[in-house]
């Protein structure tokens, strides 16, 4: 069964960090780009950040740019999204997905999300 299960979320002040995992079972993450995606209460889905499956190349939404910083470790089968200078606008539940490409859509594989939540 291929899965992707993401952890790392949890509670924290604006100003600080979290780091989330999305590691991969049943299936090799060499082969795919790993997107990370957020849904936060009353909002649609919104694209995060995307990695290429070597890890060459790296994407952010604007909104994120220059706070988080993705990467990925391919012997660990597990992509990261390290989030500094966290926002109370940043809490959502965030997912990541398994594509061919970052340009791909739909996703190949979808995580069960991990919850974000920012605030005093």
């Amino acid at each position: 069964q291929l899965q992707l299960v993401e952890s790392g979320g949890g509670l924290v002040q604006p100003g600080g960090s979290l780091r989330l995992s999305c590691a991969a079972s049943g299936f090799t993450l060499d082969y795919y780009a790993i997107g990370w995606f957020r849904q936060a209460p009353g909002k649609e889905r919104e694209g995060v950040s995307c990695i290429s499956s070597s890890g060459g190349s790296t994407n952010y939404a604007d909104s994120v740019k220059g706070r988080f910083t993705i990467s990925r470790d391919n012997a660990k089968n597990t992509v990261y999204l390290q989030m500094n200078s966290l926002k109370p606008e940043d809490t959502a539940v965030y997912y990541c997905a398994a594509v061919f490409t970052c340009s791909s859509w739909p996703p190949e594989v979808w995580g069960q999300g991990t919850l974000v939540t920012v605030s005093s």
